[in-house]
């Protein structure tokens, strides 16, 4: 134990000195390592705030005319905004869309159809069919009215009348074989017969064209109806002589109407057809 003394001695000795040496010098060498050359220094400043948005000043004056050419032009920038305004009307009434949307409701009512397709969706076929059959008299319009206003070579009544003429051979065509709606307006309104297009009004004219759609329209429907209802007949008789009342026969006739209409190629036949009415 005495021979042991001294070695517990120096290990107390030992360990008691590496503290100090340690916050003296933690890591030996590091002193002597240089800081990094491509350190970046940090700001606290701020970017500058962004300027304020541009705002186009619109100026809209009301003045008094000074001349009669000024006059002229506001009734005529207020006829056009009316004009505008009863375009919808216009689109839908003096041309063919007004046969056309009634026709393919008939089609989904004849068809038992609720909800398919919608109405959006047989609005824009009968937009577009309107469009394709309205294209010669449309493009008449432009050329012979439209375009020679815009370039200033005809003023705003003797465009309404190149405009005017297009639609009115257009309806009165469709009235060629069916003139009886004119003759019933013009004796309402108490005109003589008239002899030639030229002496039909066109106030006259659009209500007849209007009355003439209307009755070509639902004659079309009656001829899609027809077939429809004998399958609804030949349902509701096979339902009651079953004894099965309570079963509704819209429910067992719908897919056999759809069959029908999809083997015939109802829609293909149906537009060839309405495209040819107008021809």
């Amino acid at each position: 134990m005495k021979n042991l003394f001294p070695l517990f001695f120096a290990v107390f000795f030992l360990f008691s000195a590496l503290p100090a040496r340690a916050q003296d010098a933690p890591f030996p060498g590091v002193q002597n390592i240089p800081f990094p050359g491509q350190a970046v220094e940090g700001t606290t400043s701020l970017p500058p705030a962004p300027g304020a948005p541009v705002v186009p000043f619109i100026d809209l004056s009301v003045r008094n005319p000074a001349t009669g050419q000024e006059v002229a032009f506001s009734l005529q920038l207020l006829l056009l905004l009316t004009v505008l305004s009863l375009a919808p009307s216009i689109i839908i009434l003096m041309t063919s869309f007004l046969r056309i949307s009634i026709v393919l409701d008939f089609v989904k009512r004849a068809l038992s159809l609720q909800q398919v397709p919608p109405n959006q969706v047989l609005m824009g076929i009968a937009l577009f069919m309107t469009i394709f059959i309205m294209w010669p008299t449309l493009n008449t319009v432009y050329t012979g009215a439209i375009r020679p206003l815009s370039r200033g070579e005809l003023s705003v009544e003797e465009a309404y009348r190149e405009a005017e003429a297009p639609f009115r051979i257009f309806m009165y065509r469709q009235m060629r074989n069916h003139p009886e709606n004119i003759r019933l307006f013009m004796a309402m309104r108490g005109l003589e017969r008239p002899n030639t297009l030229a002496d039909v009004p066109t106030y006259v004219l659009v209500p007849a064209f209007i009355l003439n759609e209307l009755t070509v329209a639902f004659r079309i429907g009656i001829m899609l109806f027809i077939p429809f209802i004998v399958i609804d007949m030949v349902v509701a008789s096979a339902l009651m002589s079953m004894g099965m009342i309570m079963l509704p026969p819209v429910m067992i006739s719908m897919p056999f109407k759809l069959i029908l209409f999809i083997l015939v190629d109802g829609w293909s036949l149906l537009t060839d057809q309405l495209v040819r009415s107008f021809l």
